[in-house]
């Protein structure tokens, strides 16, 4: 028994949820959200309460039934308040700029990536003097902040000796001790 899958959703203030056939639409101040739901989940929408029953307990139809209630739930809470995402850039003479939808960090290549940024997706580089760069990735979509977000962290992963390159702000690196010379 999928124990998400049975929670119902409440629609939040400011939202609003309409069911076509099989695509969810979801509508809030911070944009507009679609989602195509599988035929084995039916979705019920009733005041401003929205469920969802799976049409038998075959293992495919379990893990489904959760799925989707989670990703509309998270496009509800996505359409309302937003998600974002803080990339911190240790290291000496790590930079981040933003110029429009571009983003160009130099993090110690010999040429600065550039980064194009989805049209949905907003992106702030903070530098402030004495402090690591700070770069925050925000919008409505969850699943698309993570990706961007993964996708610059990915071009210089924080190494373990001495944890330069690009981690979350909450992120801990374990450090490795470095060598130890011979005696």
């Amino acid at each position: 028994m999928s124990r998400i899958g049975k929670n119902p959703i409440t629609i939040a203030e400011g939202a609003s949820v309409t069911h076509e056939g099989s695509i969810i639409t979801v509508k809030g101040k911070l944009g507009e959200l679609t989602q195509d739901i599988d035929p084995s989940v039916s979705v019920k929408i009733d005041d401003n309460i929205i469920t969802f029953t799976r049409e038998s307990d075959h293992k495919d139809h379990r893990s489904k039934h959760g799925l989707y209630r989670a990703l509309v739930a998270n496009m509800i809470e996505g359409v309302t308040k937003g998600y974002s995402k803080k990339l911190e850039l240790r290291g000496v003479g790590y930079r981040a700029a933003t110029q429009g939808q571009n983003l160009d960090i130099s993090t110690g290549y010999s040429h600065n990536i550039v980064f194009d940024i989805p049209t949905e997706i907003k992106v702030v580089a903070e530098t402030e003097k004495g402090k690591a760069p700070i770069i925050t990735i925000s919008g409505c979509d969850k699943q698309l902040v993570g990706a961007v977000a993964a996708r610059i962290r990915a071009e210089r992963k924080p190494e373990p000796y001495k944890g330069k390159g690009i981690r979350y702000v909450d992120e801990y690196v374990r450090k490795k001790a470095g060598k130890t010379a011979a005696s």
